[in-house]
């Protein structure tokens, strides 16, 4: 039997994401750390990224093009399911809506050598920080040369007493520069991935397809596993409503495998994966 080389590329390929996200995420552990948030060079005025992810379909994680401004036929099939009148359509739809996640570059105090890597957190955190932000009397705690360094403090739920774990933060009082360390000082400057290089879009057709084989009940042989953000409340807080399989009967023949080639066909495509869903 002849190697297949598209799956040999395409298991490269996710073990280089993997890579990637190994390199330049950063999740907070148990007990207290501390970091520095600094300027994203890639968005020089607003140190936060706002991404959308949907989780559960195919036991993976896709970034939805929502984050970008761009069409997601997820959506477009969560909205319709919302809009059929059914509960449990309703449900499931919801279910199916991208979740947003928050991310900051920052250096981890401690580990400045390791380069800039991406905190990521939920709406808890994030506006608690958007408040320091938006303070005045702290100043730009991002800033290179006065910036401040903040305390983070990581409590499992079980510590936290409540059914998710809690992201504490402090900012430190008194300003310091990002590092003494000129090569630490440049890199953090010049040298930041972009978060698409961690988190890739996917283009429309291959997020509908993934859709499809969702529906229909397959499998997607080459998926690389979920990716984990699950070291706040958003994660736990917004994803309650499981993304069931759904049972379809017979969705893996032509006929409800649509394929879209225009504005048209897209909605006609969608619609049929609509009405292949609701039979089941």
């Amino acid at each position: 039997m002849a190697i297949d080389l598209d799956k040999i590329k395409a298991k490269l390929t996710n073990l280089s994401q993997s890579n990637n996200r190994k390199n330049y995420q950063w999740k907070p552990q148990p007990g207290k750390q501390q970091v520095r948030i600094v300027p994203y060079m890639h968005q020089p005025d607003n140190p936060f990224i706002e991404l959308f992810f949907h989780y559960g379909i195919n036991n993976r994680t896709y970034l939805s093009p929502k984050s970008f401004g761009r069409p997601d036929p997820i959506v477009e099939f969560a909205e319709k399911l919302t809009r059929s009148g059914d509960k449990d359509d309703y449900r499931m739809g919801r279910s199916l809506m991208p979740k947003m996640r928050t991310f900051v570059p920052v250096i981890v105090r401690g580990e400045e050598a390791e380069g800039v890597r991406f905190w990521g957190f939920g709406k808890e955190v994030y506006q608690e920080l958007l408040g320091v932000i938006a303070d005045p009397d702290y100043g730009d705690i991002t800033d290179p040369v006065n910036g401040r360094d903040i305390t983070i403090e990581f409590l499992s739920a079980e510590e936290a007493g409540r059914s998710f774990p809690k992201t504490n933060i402090r900012v430190k009082p008194n300003t310091t520069p990002v590092s003494d360390n000129k090569n630490i000082a440049d890199g953090v400057a010049n040298n930041q991935a972009e978060i698409t290089e961690i988190y890739q879009e996917l283009s429309y057709d291959d997020l509908k397809e993934a859709l499809e084989k969702w529906v229909s009940g397959e499998s997607e042989e080459d998926a690389p596993p979920a990716e984990s953000v699950s070291s706040d409340e958003v994660v736990v807080e917004e994803t309650q409503t499981e993304v069931k399989q759904p049972k379809v009967a017979s969705a893996t023949s032509e006929q409800s495998k649509p394929n879209a080639t225009s504005t048209e066909d897209v909605e006609a495509a969608l619609e049929e994966l609509f009405k292949s869903y609701r039979r089941n």
